[in-house]
């Protein structure tokens, strides 16, 4: 008996080593199928993201395209007008308010990579349309594009160089800084500013033409100014300039007292008060003692209305109350009738005249005979 328990024992531990053997299989081969499946779903969500990722910037890259291209936009123009003062922003603004870009941030991203953004013009308006990619708009709206809009300036007789830069600059087509600048140091070759010295931008008054132009916006300053001389050297022809040579008087004294018949006439007596000028300037004898004594000299250097104090200090070559003959120069830009007017004054004596309360000015040859008039008017009464 006692042999066939040993005899049985290693068949018992034989057993029972086989049999957890057994009972430990299947757990391991759970184990490797639960790997496997985590593994093919992590796979497959790898995939999925990727896949959908992609999809993502193929979107986002197609929206990009349509935009920088100017792909699928509907067609139309539109004119753009850029302020001085308009910062980048404001620019990329009024470009995706006119629909000219759908993502204002790609746009900026495209200039700062494309070194582009100091191509944009200060100032200026633009004709753009939806056709042009981000490229094409840049270009559109720089300083020297061929998708300036044009304007017309009208400048009208007796403006002041002051008065016609505010209103280029008002159109768009230069700023005051800018022409004033160039109005100071570009030496612009005309035989009739050869004498006048460089320095100051005033040296040009009496020399811009009134006259309705064509401008570009924005437009170079140095040809903008050189546009209107041209159109002086124009109209006062080689015939003209003979005649004021001949008068004894230069072109510029010629300019002077044009203008200041311009800032004085009512529009029908240029030549009139051009005698009134000549009277006093050939007659320095008689009771004004070669004093001018006209406003608008005073007004030209003060911006201000002219008192009676103005008249007795204000210590001013442009003084001509003050000062006997012209003033230094033209105090604006008279037109052609005002230029004729000064080559060929009336020939009559009177050495005054005033507004009346009609709105004409009426002629005395005598200071007591102009008072007598002032008297009159109700226009110089005191309220």
């Amino acid at each position: 008996m006692p042999q066939d328990r040993r005899s049985q024992e290693p068949r018992s531990r034989h057993s029972g080593e086989h049999s957890t053997r057994s009972s430990e299989r299947p757990r391991k081969s759970q184990k490797k199928k639960r790997k496997a499946g985590s593994a093919l779903s992590f796979t497959a969500l790898y995939v999925l993201f990727v896949i959908g990722t992609s999809v993502l910037l193929a979107c986002l890259g197609w929206i990009a395209a349509n935009d920088m291209l100017a792909l699928n936009k509907e067609a139309h123009s539109v004119t753009v007008s850029i302020n001085a003062d308009d910062s980048f922003s404001d620019v990329v603004n009024m470009l995706k308010e006119n629909g000219l870009i759908e993502h204002k941030a790609l746009f900026k991203l495209f200039t700062l990579v494309s070194h582009s953004k100091d191509k944009i013009a200060s100032s200026g308006t633009f004709t753009l349309n939806t056709d042009m990619d981000y490229h094409a708009l840049i270009s559109g709206i720089s300083a020297n594009s061929a998708t300036r809009a044009e304007v017309q300036v009208t400048i009208p007789e007796g403006f002041t160089v002051d008065q016609i830069f505010r209103l280029l600059e008002e159109k768009g087509v230069a700023t005051v800084e800018d022409l004033q600048r160039e109005a100071a140091e570009h030496d612009y070759q005309f035989s009739f500013l050869k004498d006048i010295p460089l320095g100051n931008y005033k040296r040009l008054e009496g020399y811009l033409h009134p006259d309705t132009y064509t401008f570009y916006t924005p437009h170079d300053p140095v040809y903008v100014l050189n546009k209107m001389l041209v159109n002086f050297d124009n109209r006062v022809d080689d015939n003209m300039r003979t005649k004021i040579e001949n008068s004894g008087h230069t072109l510029r004294e010629i300019l002077t007292i044009a203008s200041m018949i311009e800032k004085e006439t009512d529009g029908t007596d240029r030549a009139r008060i051009a005698s009134v000028i000549y009277n006093r300037l050939k007659n320095p004898g008689y009771e004004t003692n070669g004093r001018l004594e006209i406003d608008a000299t005073i007004y030209y250097i003060t911006g201000q209305p002219v008192t009676q104090n103005d008249r007795a200090t204000l210590d001013s070559p442009y003084n001509t109350s003050m000062y006997k003959g012209l003033p230094p120069g033209p105090i604006a830009n008279p037109g052609m009738e005002s230029i004729l007017a000064a080559m060929n004054p009336a020939n009559e004596s009177y050495y005054y005249y005033a507004l009346g309360d009609d709105g004409k000015h009426h002629y005395y040859k005598s200071y007591s005979g102009l008072q007598q008039f002032i008297n009159s008017q109700e226009l110089y009464k005191k309220p």
